[in-house]
């Protein structure tokens, strides 16, 4: 399995980005599939995850401004982010988790909040 995650880039507070992760891998329909993000000087954090059943969950910090969602027929899953904050600067990694427990993970795209 490998995962090419893309989208990062600079964005103004309060704007808006969406990051694409997209898996070589099938059936991609069985991972549960995440978001994490690592700041400077932090460690790595869960942000957002969504199951083969296309039930999801975020971190607290996120809920109400990131949507993760998955298109199975495309093998991708997306982090839509809004209301971006300079604390979400982060470098966000892809990971995906098949139901016997391997685990995957992508490359890191660099998201920076920033006036």
């Amino acid at each position: 399995v490998q995962l090419q995650a893309s989208g990062g880039g600079l964005v103004q507070p309060g704007g808006s980005l969406r990051l694409s992760c997209a898996a070589s891998t099938s059936p991609f329909s069985v991972y549960t599939m995440a978001w994490y993000r690592q700041a400077p000087g932090k460690q790595r954090e869960l942000v957002a995850f969504i199951t083969s059943s296309s039930n999801s969950n975020y971190t607290d910090s996120v809920k109400g401004r990131f949507t993760i969602a998955r298109d199975n027929a495309r093998n991708t899953v997306y982090l839509q982010m809004t209301s971006l904050k300079p604390e979400d600067t982060a470098v966000y990694y892809c990971n995906a988790k098949r139901p016997d427990g391997m685990n995957v993970w992508g490359r890191g795209t660099l998201v920076t909040v920033s006036s």
